[in-house]
């Protein structure tokens, strides 16, 4: 199978999961979380191209998981997300992190935020290297073993 079916098979699948437990994904930890895996995600290389931008503007507004929130919300918070990440990336990060450890004695939204952190990646059909490299760190940082979804 060609690494695009691949990245499309595995989004799915992810989404997929997601859905299932959509009832479960309702809280504040979640949504912030779920917008700094997305602000990570879109920023992994370095900087944000308005292609990823309308990645995620396309994920809050068909994402039925995130449809739990207002998307005006949801897309004012990726925007503080990655103005904090555009104004000194390091310590933007260390700032995101903490808010998506706060999911991390929350499995099912802790393994959510991955799943999400997935989805944006693959939606361009190209999951690169440094998307994978954050959604690998923030799997450590929840205590989810990677290997748990294929990173």
């Amino acid at each position: 199978m060609a690494l695009w079916d691949r990245i499309k098979d595995s989004a799915q699948t992810m989404q997929t999961q997601l859905v299932a437990k959509k009832n479960e994904l309702k809280s504040g930890a979640f949504r912030d979380a779920s917008m700094a895996m997305c602000a990570l995600v879109a920023a992994a290389d370095g900087h944000v191209d308005p292609s990823e931008r309308q990645r995620v503007a396309q994920l809050i507004a068909t994402n039925e998981v995130l449809q739990n929130f207002a998307a005006d919300d949801l897309r004012r918070r990726f925007d503080t997300y990655l103005d904090k990440l555009t104004a000194d990336f390091d310590f933007g990060k260390v700032g995101l992190m903490q808010e998506i450890g706060k999911v991390k004695k929350k499995p099912v939204e802790a393994r959510a935020v991955i799943q999400i952190g997935i989805v944006i990646g693959g939606a361009d059909g190209d999951f690169d290297k440094t998307e994978q490299a954050v959604v690998r760190e923030v799997c450590y940082a929840l205590d989810i073993p990677p290997a748990e979804f294929d990173l």
